[in-house]
């Protein structure tokens, strides 16, 4: 096995930036940064709970797309731009992950003005 694989497909998100969507290596799934984009990376702008939810769903693909499920997520960082958003957050957070939840870090005001919410986390292949 190669010591870094990068995943790629038709239902992973794609960029225009230099990174790579996800990278397999050592037994763990290492997910960029996804935010609320359609699958050709063209950011899609809405409410917080609208992006939000479209940054999960596209981590979501990601992590499908290499033949893992969500309870495979073993660490989580959150990127919220606005403190107001961030009780919203936590309800959401607890539709995409369930005890025993992931290690977490989330960090708020710190995305700038064009996104509201970005997600990146690692997954484990055991």
């Amino acid at each position: 096995m190669q010591a870094k694989e990068v995943l790629s497909g038709d239902l992973v998100p794609r960029s225009h930036l230099p990174f790579s969507p996800a990278v397999k290596s050592g037994g763990f799934l290492f997910i960029s940064g996804q935010a609320s984009v359609d699958l050709e990376g063209t950011i899609i702008a809405g409410s917080f709970e609208e992006e939000c939810r479209r940054s999960f769903e596209n981590l979501r693909r990601v992590v499908e797309g290499a033949g893992l499920t969500m309870e495979k997520v073993v660490q989580v960082r959150n990127y919220v731009g606005d403190q107001k958003d961030l009780a919203r957050f936590n309800e959401i957070y607890r539709e995409y992950f369930t005890e025993p939840y992931p290690a977490r870090t989330t960090l708020i005001g710190c995305l700038g003005t064009v996104l509201k919410f970005e997600v990146d986390a690692v997954a484990y292949y055991g």
